[in-house]
């Protein structure tokens, strides 16, 4: 008998069990294993994932799938807009392409519509997203600091942007910037 998932659970960060955290990090460093240390889970990416809502796909009591969306505020062509920002997006090694991540983006791209002027992400998975309505942000990116905006060119085409019924108009090849974090700033 095979099991199938329900729905995507939405539980805020605070509202996450210890048992619930354990298996989310599990879940995330197992799905990002890499040689490469860039395509690596690391400390801060977790910290960039919590604080918002969390989506949570279980099967037989097991965490299978999550993503969560954190607020940011952009800046599209020097507008703010307030971002749903996607993070931690993973599926269990074992049920990789089997519909799950799936399942969970679009359940955080209703959650973006409901709250959000935009959806954002960085990713090199284009395909699957673009499919999902994502597109790609093809103007240049940039982080803002305390001494003004700094380029991040590395990042250039590797945001990609959902648009909201709450959107203003947006140039995708305007310049785009984030606030400034510890560790991956995008």
């Amino acid at each position: 008998m095979s099991q199938h998932p329900g729905s995507p659970r939405r539980i805020a960060t605070d509202d996450l069990s210890d048992a619930q955290v354990r298996a989310i990090r599990q879940l995330l460093w197992a799905a990002f294993a890499s040689d490469d240390e860039d395509d690596q889970m690391t400390e801060d990416d977790w910290q960039h994932a919590l604080g918002g809502m969390h989506f949570v796909l279980e099967m037989g009591g097991e965490i299978v799938a999550h993503a969560s969306v954190v607020e940011r505020e952009l800046h599209a062509d020097g507008r703010p807009v307030r971002t749903g920002y996607v993070e931690a997006v993973a599926t269990s090694v074992a049920r990789q392409r089997t519909g799950l991540g799936t399942q969970v983006m679009r359940d955080v791209a209703d959650f973006i519509d409901d709250h959000f002027e935009l959806g954002a992400l960085g990713t090199s998975s284009h395909s699957f997203y673009h499919r999902l309505g994502w597109d790609t942000w093809r103007g240049p990116s940039f982080v803002r600091t305390p001494a003004g905006l700094k380029p991040t060119p590395d990042e250039d085409g590797y945001i990609l942007v959902l648009r909201t019924h709450l959107s203003p108009p947006l140039d995708l090849g305007a310049p785009i910037s984030c606030d400034w974090r510890a560790g991956d700033v995008w």
